[in-house]
């Protein structure tokens, strides 16, 4: 996971949230030695820059196992080449070598890509 320099806490602000007790238990289980409310940080800032469309694609083709034909249902944005994909347009499910399913563009395979 993308991780941000780190700003000193006295230069954050304090927010509040709800946490069912088992998600936030998981979350310390995956957080290690990071602690959960960074973890939780760099998911927000995450999902913040793949929205405002400031992501950076963080896979490469050799991350890539096998594809799957499939059909957008919503609109998407490649794994590879952070391209969107539309609805209803064809692309690639690919499975990475850490076993997640990402959306892939139909051409971000391509030899001359990457």
């Amino acid at each position: 996971m993308y991780t941000l320099n780190r700003t000193a806490t006295t230069e954050m602000e304090v927010t509040s949230i709800r946490l069912e007790r088992e998600l936030k238990d998981k979350l310390k289980e995956l957080s290690g030695n990071q602690g959960y409310q960074a973890l939780i940080r760099d998911v927000l800032w995450n999902y913040v820059r793949q929205k405002s469309g400031d992501a950076q694609p963080a896979l490469l083709r050799s991350d890539i196992r096998a594809t799957v034909q499939a059909q957008a249902t919503q609109e998407e944005r490649c794994a590879l080449t952070g391209q969107f994909i539309k609805p209803q347009e064809s692309m690639l499910l690919g499975l990475t070598t850490s076993g997640e399913m990402v959306p892939l563009s139909l051409h971000s395979l391509d030899s001359s890509k990457n």
